[in-house]
């Protein structure tokens, strides 16, 4: 267990003296929560609310702690957090919490990147010996006190060591998750996690100790590798894993970026790396199996998320001729004169089927393993491939309800499972 006698605590030469002196006053806690800050003091009021609402609501017996862990606001965050009212204790809807609930506010030390922030979180974890943990995005709209108990719950009361989030998405939201990351992870985990890079996730103070202890690769820098290093590290460690339902998530405008460029080079790049990290693991792994699911699936009308097909088909086909070179480097020759035919300027639509865009990946995974160029250029080539898969898909399901949707998704992710031979083939070509 964390923090237990058997074993030394977290290493508080990565802690500041005054954020010590804060856990210490807390000495032990049963539930912590970590909130990575970086000039949030417009939404953050809000999220500390939910979570000591939540506190108060569904654990006002346990022993409490808020950890918002700062990367070094220029405006008031840090403030904000402290002063931070509850409001009305009506909302509540519950009697108030029986105990104190602590709220630190700190500056992380080293450089502003999600490995630090979470290595914070992870310390403080560790030395209040919290028995369930759970972090937060500081920009959440939609966070509501529920969320607090969907996370934490499984955690404390169940006994899993890692929950992660199911989100409500609008219709095509996503689609780089629900295309690539979700099945890929489930074919090579065998696991139905759908979403394995949550900026959400809760875990216990077991799990806490072990991550600590591997200590967090270096390469783990963007928002998305902090998520998937610790959902792969929980995976092959053996802990107990599970999923909640949280509903939609709403975030501040100006936080989320568009830039497909970046975000494929960030996520895509960050699942490479946390799969070659574990290749012995998951090399091995065949089919896959569902997840336990807490709590209960809603409803709610959202609106379809429009996306432009003209103009990606359009970058989809430049691409291909214009990267064809590099192209042929990185994939097999049938796998590329599939991308050629699906590209014929002659047709009205994109034929890009499940099988061609799986044996696609599987080779990028391949290629960027071998380094057969910079691995820089590997992940910029994929993004006029994706234009097309995403122009493909929803000109496919245009008319298709949620149901149909998610069944369209069930069996790209059976065809990754299915061609997980072929990826091994590519991932040891010429090892």
């Amino acid at each position: 267990m964390a923090g237990s006698k058997d074993k030394p605590m977290a290493d508080d030469s990565l802690l500041s003296d005054e954020f010590l002196r804060q856990l210490m006053a807390v000495e032990e806690a049963d539930l912590l929560v970590g909130i990575p800050t970086l000039n949030n003091s417009k939404t953050i009021a809000h999220v500390v609310q939910a979570v000591e609402l939540g506190f108060a609501k569904f654990f006002p017996r346990e022993r409490t702690v808020v950890v918002a862990a700062d990367g070094g606001s220029h405006d008031d965050t840090e403030e904000v957090v402290r002063n931070a009212n509850l409001g009305d204790p009506h909302r509540m809807r519950a009697p108030q919490s029986l105990r104190t609930m602590h709220r630190i506010a700190t500056r992380y030390p080293g450089p502003v990147n999600s490995r630090n922030v979470l290595r914070t979180i992870l310390a403080a974890a560790d030395l209040v010996r919290a028995k369930a943990c759970a972090v937060i995005s500081p920009d959440l709209l939609s966070i509501t006190p529920d969320w607090i108990e969907s996370l934490l719950r499984p955690i404390y009361m169940e006994k899993y060591d890692l929950v992660t989030p199911l989100y409500l998405r609008r219709k095509f939201d996503g689609l780089l998750i629900s295309n690539l990351v979700y099945p890929m992870v489930r074919a090579a985990y065998g696991l139905r996690l759908r979403e394995p890079m949550a900026a959400e996730f809760a875990f216990s103070g077991k799990l806490a100790s072990h991550l600590l202890e591997q200590g967090i690769a270096a390469d783990q820098q963007s928002p998305h590798s902090v998520g998937i290093w610790v959902t792969s590290r929980a995976i092959c460690g053996g802990f107990g894993v599970g999923q909640c339902f949280l509903g939609p998530k709403v975030q501040a405008p100006g936080n989320s970026s568009s830039d497909i460029v970046a975000t494929i080079s960030g996520v895509v790049g960050d699942l490479f790396r946390s799969l070659e990290r574990e290749e012995e693991f998951w090399i091995r792994e065949t089919g896959s199996r569902p997840l336990p699911a807490f709590g209960l699936p809603y409803d709610v009308n959202l609106e379809p998320l429009r996306v432009n097909r003209k103009q990606m088909i359009q970058m989809f086909r430049t691409g291909v001729v214009e990267l064809k070179d590099i192209l042929k480097t990185i994939l097999r020759e049938g796998t590329f004169a599939g991308l050629e035919g699906a590209a014929d300027p002659r047709a009205e639509s994109i034929p890009f089927p499940d099988e061609l865009w799986v044996k696609t990946i599987y080779d990028f995974a391949g290629a960027f393993h071998r380094s057969v160029i910079h691995r820089d250029h590997i992940l910029q080539a994929l993004v006029p491939l994706y234009r097309g898969r995403v122009a493909a898909f929803t000109q496919e399901l245009a008319g298709a309800d949620e149901t149909q949707v998610d069944a369209a998704i069930e069996n790209l992710c059976l065809a990754y499972e299915q061609l997980k031979p072929y990826w091994i083939e590519s991932w040891k070509i010429h090892q």
